[in-house]
């Protein structure tokens, strides 16, 4: 299945993406919850697997295909060519650092550039959506509590980022993650662990990556993650990027209003879109 959010921002609607319809869940169940932390936890993944409606066309803005989760945990340095590129060290344990909920934007919507970076840069990951609640997961059982899979594309910062010797404020800049275009569930995927991934800025690509070039696999995430950090449904883990970001080209590359940025990740999709001022 692919699960979106489609309707204005703030007042999204959960709903199935079908060969280019959408599902509108709330006429089939007006109950159903939000993609949030009740939907996952209450079994709605599991009933919404029985809608055999086709869907229909809509010409409607799509929305982050989340609702509210409890964290965004990111990776940092997960790719080899990426700590290379940057002059590090490949981490011993994953790295990890947090985007928070204002991030969050939607597979087609605009990056606004902050007043207080002028260095902004792109960097495409395969996010993984927690399904089920779990603490010290093992890493045979890390598939067993995830949804599903989308893209993130971790907007970043970086004069922010390296000037305050930590992250946080680079990465929480308002529109900062945008995601989507859906969540797509486990089997629709292969092997999620061997997937192209790109970014192209104004159809010039920058990265060109694959899933199977990470240092530490997804197992190994959830389970260094949830040793001490409880994972609730909902939550998004982002796996890090491939090498080929802004900042570290010669010279440094960095979005201006009227760029448009594309992350792709083959069996998800695609989000696109346009850098602005405001």
């Amino acid at each position: 299945m692919k699960l979106i959010r489609f309707g204005q921002d703030g007042n999204e609607k959960p709903g199935l993406w079908k060969d280019n319809r959408i599902v509108d869940l709330k006429k089939i169940y007006p109950e159903i919850p939000d993609f949030d932390e009740e939907f996952f936890e209450k079994g709605w993944l599991e009933k919404i697997k029985l809608i055999t409606d086709a869907g229909e066309r809509m010409d409607v803005r799509i929305g982050c295909p989340v609702c509210r989760p409890s964290k965004i945990i990111c990776l940092g340095k997960n790719y080899s060519e990426h700590a290379k590129e940057g002059g590090f060290e490949n981490p011993e344990r994953p790295l990890l650092f947090c985007k928070t909920p204002n991030t969050l934007n939607g597979p087609y919507d605009p990056i606004v550039l902050p007043k207080s970076s002028v260095q902004v840069d792109w960097e495409v990951e395969l996010a993984v959506i927690i399904g089920k609640k779990g603490k010290r997961i093992k890493k045979k059982d890390a598939f067993s509590h995830i949804a599903g899979f989308t893209i993130l594309n971790d907007v970043s910062g970086r004069d922010a980022q390296f000037s305050d010797s930590q992250w946080f404020r680079g990465k929480s800049f308002d529109s900062f993650a945008p995601v989507g275009p859906c969540v797509v569930t486990p089997d629709e995927i292969d092997d999620v662990q061997n997937l192209p991934l790109t970014t192209t800025v104004n159809g010039n690509v920058m990265q060109d990556g694959n899933t199977k070039d990470m240092i530490f696999d997804i197992p190994t995430i959830i389970e260094y993650i949830s040793e001490d950090i409880a994972l609730l449904p909902g939550d998004i883990l982002s796996t890090g990027t491939p090498s080929g970001v802004g900042i570290f080209r010669d010279p440094p590359v960095v979005l201006k209003p009227g760029d448009v940025v594309e992350c792709r990740i083959e069996g998800i999709g695609s989000i696109k879109n346009e850098v602005i001022e405001r």
